[in-house]
């Protein structure tokens, strides 16, 4: 994990880069960096919550939902004093179509939800902004 600082507080920009196997037992340790990094801003429990799964989700979603052995689940970080934005990136070669039930889960829990295709996958990148909506 590599992690840029800048005090107890957010202030400028951080940038915290997580990578772990893409095998679902790991999903534990992107969850809990999540929850830790959403407390950072003006976020209620539930909505830190409502982050949380959000993130796993995308997770599960580029992993398709299953374990990749050899492949690896990036998940970038970047915390700002108005948002926290996500983009996990996994070995999932295709995602469901946009009409899936788990986009109507990302699109209820966060304000921004975009996809695409990588190298070494898809990605999903997720937006929330700080405080209350």
């Amino acid at each position: 994990m590599t992690v840029a600082p800048t005090g107890n507080r957010t202030t400028s920009t951080d940038v915290v880069d997580l990578r772990v196997p893409a095998d679902p037992v790991y999903l534990a340790v992107v969850r809990s960096t999540t929850a830790g990094l959403a407390a950072r801003l003006d976020l209620t429990l539930d909505e830190i919550e409502d982050m949380r799964i959000a993130v796993d989700e995308a997770c599960a979603l580029v992993m398709a939902r299953q374990a990749q052995p050899g492949a690896v689940l990036h998940a970038a970080f970047t915390i700002a004093s108005e948002s926290l934005e996500v983009v996990v990136d996994g070995p999932a070669r295709s995602l469901p179509d946009q009409g899936n039930f788990a986009w109507s889960v990302l699109e209820a829990l966060v304000d921004t939800v975009e996809t695409g295709r990588s190298r070494s996958g898809s990605w999903i990148r997720l937006v929330r902004p700080a405080g209350r909506r």
